[in-house]
This record gives C-alpha cells, structure tokens and sequence, in this order.
C-alpha cells in the first residue's frame, strides 16, 4: 500500500472519530451517547494502527486533527441536520467493511461475519427515534431530493444548483438571441418566479401527500387494533423478532406496549409503519417557503447582473457569477461525497457552461432568424 493512501486512510479514521465524538456530545439519550463514544473510540484506536504504519514509512509523522471538510460538516449539521453525517458515517463504515472483507479473501483469511458489526451499529443508531438530528427549517425541505440522499443538506445544494442552472440556461439563451436588457430581466424574473412557484407547489404536494397517506395509515391500524388486538400484538411480536430479539423478550416489549391502547398504538405506528406521529411527514408549508427561497437564491446569480448593467459586460457578469455559483456547490457536494473538492467543482462548472452553450447557440440561430 502506498505511503499517500495510508495517510488518506489515517485521516479519514481521525474524522470518524471525530465526528461520532461531536454527535455524541449533542446527545440527551445516555445509551446513544455511550454506543457513539465506543465508535469513537474503537477509530481512534484505528487511527492509532494507521499511524504506526505511516511512522514505518516516515518516521516523524504526527497523527492530524481533523480535517476541514469534517469541521464543516459538523457545521452545517447545527442549521441542516446531522442526519447527513450519519449517513455519510453509514457509506465510510460500509467501505471500511468492504475493504477489510477485500484484504481477508486476498490474504486467504476465511472472514468471521463480523466485519459488518460497525456499519449494523451505526445503522441501528440512525434508526432510533431518540437520535437528536434535527436541523431546524432546511431539514423540512427533503423529499425531491429523497432519492439522492434524503438529507437537507443535500436538498438545499440540488435546489439551489436547480435554480442556478435552469435561470443561467434560460438567461443566456435570451440573450444568444441579441434582445434588449430589460427582455432577458423580464425573462429571467419570469423564470425565476415560475421555477420557484413550481417548486414550491410540487414540494408542498409532495409533503402533503406523504401526510395523508401517512394519516391514513395510522386511521387503517387504529381500525386494526381496534378488530383484533391480538392479532396485531402478534405482528409486532414478530416484528421485535425481525430485528433481532429472542421470543421471549419480544413478548414482553409487545406487551408492555399492549398494555394501554395508546402506547400500543404508538408501537404499532412506530415499528410497522416506520412514522414519526408527532411530524407526520414533516411541514407542507415549512417545506414549500425552503424550497421556493433555495431555488430562488440559484436562479438570482446569473439575472442579477442584468439589473445593473447592459450588454456584453453583464452577460460577461452572468457567467462569471455563475461559474462561481456552480463551483461553489461543486464544492459542497465534497462535504457528501468525500470527492475532491476540485475534480466536484470544476465538473459541476463544466456542466453548467455545456447547458448554458447550448440555450446561448439555440437563442443565436433564432435571433439571427427573426432578423432576416
């Protein structure tokens, strides 16, 4: 293994370890809190192998604090939740797993099972309702974006990078086509308005659908309970039995929980239908006004130019604005992916330009067309 892949490994140790210390000490449930020190602890311990391996190669070397990029995740998790460091912890211990499975088999080394502990844990830890994650108004604004990820950190970024990609297409297209300035202002507000409108709307809908079908859930299992208690106290026994309890404890958390209607009902939301009663899918409004104000902070940067300036220079201001704009989010996908934050930003700005070449070559042909 090269020296320079042995110092990347050590410090992403030294970040996993840092991180579980940090969402640990945020904790108001002392079990979680214990379970994340262990993991905390059990990477220092890792990091502290790695380094021996490092001092092999070069001898002085001292084990680094954390990193940037880690720092800044735990920043952004006070404003949009910490779940997106849970799961980017979830994908490093998987890697982890896979790595030391990858090692064993190419040592011949016959693998115990047990090289996925780390990764059940904290996947059982991102499962307990006592997980403190929230991230205030942003982590409401998740479910476009659910299938990337399902964090609001990363549905801000997509909402922004929507906005800022779609008004900078639109934008340049217009003006490919030599129109005067208040045109491409006139287009690009309209844009804006009716990028974030929409939004918004299929935002609100798709909060508010989850919500009703989530209630209707719950309305169907209260009818259950209501029929055969018994037969959904079986369900949850075999529930409990699922994630991994024994008969006998399984029957007696059903029925501590059977004991009253109310927290019966309340495992039976929990367990069977996975829903938090008390969000219910979370805030229709609160995710409609987030996604209309990030797709409007991305659909700003490349029109504000045109309001101050003419011409060429504005278009000029256009893009530099937005190949700023692009390279920024480029870089904050970094804090998800772990990519190189130079590789994500200049990408996300190539692509960017492509789109907007594009409507610019379109809007050209068809000014030069209306001209004749």
């Amino acid at each position: 293994m090269n020296l320079q892949k042995l110092k990347s490994q050590l410090q992403t140790e030294v970040d996993t370890a840092f991180l579980y210390e940090n969402i640990a000490a945020i904790q108001t449930d002392s079990n979680l809190t214990k379970v994340l020190n262990s993991l905390a602890e059990i990477e220092n311990n890792h990091a502290n192998h790695m380094l021996q391996k490092v001092r092999a190669v070069e001898p002085n070397y001292e084990m680094p604090a954390a990193s940037s990029r880690a720092k800044i995740q735990l920043k952004a998790g006070k404003y949009f939740g910490y779940s997106s460091i849970i799961s980017n912890l979830s994908n490093t211990e998987r890697e982890f797993a896979e790595i030391a499975i990858k090692d064993k088999i190419a040592k011949g080394i016959k693998t115990s099972g047990f090289e996925h502990n780390h990764l059940n844990i904290i996947e059982a830890v991102s499962q307990n309702e006592a997980l403190n994650v929230s991230g205030g108004l942003l982590s409401k604004f998740e479910s476009r974006h659910k299938s990337v990820g399902g964090n609001a950190l990363r549905a801000a970024v997509l909402g922004a990078n929507d906005g800022l990609v779609s008004n900078m297409s639109l934008v340049m297209g217009v003006a490919g086509a030599a129109v005067s300035n208040n045109t491409i202002l006139l287009t690009g507000i309209a844009g804006l308005l009716a990028g974030a409108i929409s939004m918004a709307l299929g935002e609100w809908l798709s909060v508010q659908s989850s919500r009703e079908l989530n209630q209707r859930q719950i309305d169907l299992e209260m009818e259950e309970l209501e029929v055969s208690p018994e037969e959904e106290k079986k369900e949850l026994v075999l529930l409990y039995q699922a994630k991994g309890m024994n008969a006998d404890e399984a029957q007696k958390l059903a029925k501590k929980a059977f004991e009253n209607p109310d927290t019966a009902m309340d495992a039976i939301i929990a367990e069977e239908l996975g829903i938090d009663k008390e969000e219910l899918g979370g805030s229709a409004w609160e995710a409609a006004i987030a996604s209309f104000v990030l797709f409007s902070i991305g659909a700003i940067i490349p029109l504000y130019p045109f309001i101050f300036i003419n011409g060429e220079k504005a278009i000029l201001l256009s893009l530099g604005s937005s190949v700023i704009g692009l390279f920024g989010i480029g870089a904050a996908i970094t804090l998800l992916t772990g990519k190189s934050l130079w590789f994500s930003g200049f990408r996300q700005v190539l692509f960017g330009l492509a789109a907007a070449a594009v409507t610019y070559g379109i809007g050209s042909l068809i000014g030069v067309s209306l001209a004749r």
